[in-house]
C-alpha cells in the first residue's frame, strides 16, 4: 500500500553527523545519533577510496547521504527497506522545504540524486542491499538503450536519467570583469596575496591545486610552476604570468628565514606568526575580505573561469592548448570557454547602437519632395542633417 507523507510534515531531525577523521585510509566517516559509524555507507566510501575519489569527493558524497539517513532517521526507515516512496518524498522535501530547512536548488537536487542513486546500485551489485534500487531510472527512459542511434559527431547527452532528478539549467561559467578584477586587485593587502591572485588569474589552476605547489616546484626561468592535479593527483607543470612571478619574489623576499627553506617544503604560508602552511580556508578567507573592501562578489574560482575565458579569446592560442593547462579531460568541457560572456555581449550591442546613431548622424538625406517643409521634417525626424 502506498504511503502518503506530505513533505511539508518532514522535519528532518539533526542527528549523526559527517565527521572527518583525518586519516588517509578514511578521511571521512558518518555516524549515527550515537556516533557509531554507519556500515553501509562506510563500504561505500571504500569503493570511492579505491576508485581514486579524493577526499573532497568522498565528503561531497556523505553530504548527500547524510541528509538522505537523516531523512530515513526521521521517518523511521531502514536504509534496505527504501522503497520509491521515500525517495518521492525525500525528493519533494528537498525541493520545497519544511519551513525550516530551505529548498535545495536544482544542482544540489541532482547531485544528490546521483550519488543516492549510485549507492544503492553499489550495494545491489554487491548483493547488499534492498532488491530494487529506490532512485530509479524515468519511466520513459529506462528501457531505452543508451545513445541509440546517436551521431558520434554530436556531443554524448545523459540518456538514463533518474526518475527524481531535476533539470538542471546549464550556466555561463561567471568570469571577473577587468574592471572588478583590477578594483580586486589593488585592495589585496600583501604581496603574497597579490602573488596568489596574479597566479590564479593566469595559469587557471584550480585554488586547492595552487596551495599544492612546493618551493622546489617553481621554475622563474622558465615561468613554469609544478601543481598537484585535484582530480588525479598527477603533477603537472603551468605556464604562468612574467607579473606572478614578480609578486612572488617579493613575497619570498618578505618570508624569507621566517618558514623553512626546502624544495619539498610548502611554497604559500601564513603571514602571521608562527607561520604555518597556507590553506584553502585561509585563502578563501582572505578572498573574501578583499571583496567586502571592493565592494565585488568574485570567488576564487572565477579567477579560474577568468584566465580559462582569456586564453579561449585568444586567436593564437589552439583550444587543445587551453584544454591541456585547465586540466580537462574532455574537449566539450573548454568549449563553454567559447560561449561569449554576458558583459562582452552587452557590450558589442551597445557599440553597436552607438555605431548606427552615429551613422545616422553624418547620413546626407536627399532633398524633400516638392510640396514638403523642410522645417516639418526636421521636426518628425529629429532634425537629421540634410
Amino acid at each position: 500500500m502506498t504511503q502518503q507523507r506530505g513533505s511539508s510534515q518532514v522535519s528532518l531531525a539533526v542527528v549523526g553527523g559527517l565527521v572527518e577523521t583525518g586519516q588517509v585510509q578514511e578521511p571521512f566517516r558518518l555516524v549515527d545519533a550515537d556516533g557509531a559509524t554507519v556500515g553501509p555507507v562506510a563500504v561505500f566510501f571504500r569503493e570511492l577510496e579505491a576508485a581514486n575519489r579524493s577526499p573532497a569527493t568522498i565528503r561531497s558524497y556523505g553530504m548527500d547521504l547524510l541528509r538522505w539517513f537523516r531523512f530515513l532517521w526521521t521517518v523511521g526507515i531502514a536504509w534496505d527497506r527504501a522503497t520509491s516512496v521515500e525517495a518521492r518524498d525525500f525528493a519533494r522535501w528537498l525541493r520545497l522545504g519544511d519551513g525550516v530547512h530551505q529548498p535545495y536548488s536544482a544542482s544540489v537536487r541532482a547531485h544528490s540524486e546521483t550519488v543516492l542513486r549510485g549507492f544503492y546500485a553499489f550495494h545491489l551489485e554487491e548483493g547488499l542491499g534492498p532488491v530494487l534500487n529506490p532512485f530509479p531510472l524515468d519511466r520513459a527512459r529506462r528501457g531505452r538503450r543508451a545513445h541509440a542511434h546517436h551521431n558520434p559527431m554530436d556531443p554524448h547527452r545523459e540518456e538514463r536519467v533518474g526518475r527524481y532528478r531535476p533539470v538542471v539549467a546549464s550556466r555561463i561559467p561567471r568570469s571577473v570583469p577587468d574592471e572588478e578584477f583590477n578594483e580586486i586587485f589593488a585592495r589585496l593587502p600583501s604581496d603574497r596575496d597579490r602573488a596568489l591572485v596574479a597566479f590564479y588569474v593566469s595559469t587557471g589552476a584550480r585554488a586547492s591545486e595552487l596551495l599544492s605547489v612546493r618551493q622546489g616546484g617553481v621554475d622563474p626561468g622558465r615561468q613554469l610552476i609544478t601543481v598537484v592535479r585535484k582530480g588525479t593527483g598527477a603533477s603537472q607543470q603551468l605556464p604562468a604570468s612574467t607579473d606572478a612571478f614578480v609578486w612572488l619574489r617579493l613575497y619570498q623576499a618578505h618570508m624569507e628565514g621566517l618558514v623553512p627553506a626546502g624544495r619539498e617544503e610548502p611554497l604559500w604560508w601564513t603571514i602571521r606568526r608562527p607561520a604555518r602552511p597556507l590553506t584553502y580556508h585561509g585563502v578563501h578567507r582572505m578572498f573574501e575580505r578583499v571583496n567586502a573592501r571592493a565592494g565585488t562578489r568574485a570567488t576564487l574560482h572565477s579567477l579560474r573561469h577568468t584566465a580559462a575565458y582569456r586564453m579561449a579569446e585568444d586567436p593564437t592560442l589552439p583550444l587543445t592548448d587551453v584544454q591541456a593547462v585547465l586540466g580537462h579531460a574532455q574537449l566539450s568541457t573548454t568549449q563553454i570557454y567559447l560561449t561569449p560572456r554576458k558583459e562582452d555581449v552587452i557590450r558589442r550591442v551597445l557599440d553597436h547602437y552607438a555605431e548606427q546613431s552615429r551613422q545616422a548622424a553624418e547620413r546626407t538625406v536627399p532633398p524633400p519632395a516638392p510640396g514638403y517643409r523642410p522645417e516639418t521634417l526636421d521636426v518628425l525626424f529629429g532634425g537629421v542633417a540634410r
